[in-house]
């Protein structure tokens, strides 16, 4: 049975976080994690994570569709798809903590780079095949990891309807895989499917909302913003958030 007041705790955080995804391209999953998690319990608020960021990405690939990049979507999915299944098929026994700090200090190393390095080498269309695979594998395991893919995706030149469209294209194939696995390890139950079919609608206007938020902004202050992102995920990882 749904309880009216986790409902509606739920929908405004994914409203909330929904909307912070559409403007930055990542952060709703990694804040809405520890949300769920304490609303119900880490192994349902994984998966339930999963539907919740589907319908987000795939509201954030329409409102952005004329600005994909087909050519980084189809190197990305080829190295997520795998790697999100085994992660998912893995969940059940990895070791979580030691994964999130390392992701933690990643991140914060990526903005410190780029901070230092203010010409990054553009990476290549068939670098995103590795990037999807880590993006994978850390997505399924963590629930998300959203911020590892945006120092590739910003060192490659996109920015705001390109980035966020096609950032939200390759998370929507890996999202995909990881239910596709997520059910064959008995993880979708009923209470997984029913909150996160009542979650949809506050995700959905959430992206949109977003979407009208982020044409207003320029590049170098979306830029900032992304890099801003990056170092609030990355302490929350390190704190073990």
């Amino acid at each position: 049975m749904l309880e009216l007041p986790t409902v509606l705790a739920a929908s405004a955080a994914a409203f909330a976080l929904a909307l912070l995804s559409a403007v930055a391209g990542f952060g709703g999953g990694v804040l809405l994690l520890p949300i769920f998690t304490a609303l119900f319990g880490l192994r349902v608020a994984v998966p339930m994570l999963t539907l919740t960021q589907l319908s987000s990405n795939a509201a954030r690939v329409w409102f952005n569709r004329r600005d994909l990049h087909w050519p980084l979507i189809g190197w990305f999915a080829a190295g997520a798809v795998p790697f999100a299944v085994a992660g998912g098929l893995l969940l059940a026994h990895a070791p979580i903590s030691p994964l999130k700090r390392l992701l933690g200090v990643f991140l914060i190393g990526v903005v410190v780079w780029r901070r230092l390095n203010r010409r990054p080498r553009k990476p290549s269309d068939h670098s995103f095949a590795g990037v999807g695979a880590a993006s994978g594998l850390g997505s399924a395991l963590l629930g998300s990891v959203g911020p590892l893919t945006a120092p590739f995706f910003l060192a490659y030149g996109l920015t705001r309807a390109a980035y966020i469209g096609t950032e939200a294209a390759g998370a929507l194939t890996l999202h995909l895989s990881k239910i596709a696995a997520y059910g064959a390890g008995d993880l979708l139950t009923h209470t997984v499917l029913i909150y996160g079919a009542a979650l949809t609608p506050a995700t959905l206007a959430g992206a949109w909302v977003g979407k009208k938020l982020v044409n207003r902004l320029s590049d170098r202050v979306f830029v900032a913003l992304v890099e801003l992102g990056l170092v609030a995920a990355g302490a929350l990882f390190l704190i073990g958030v």
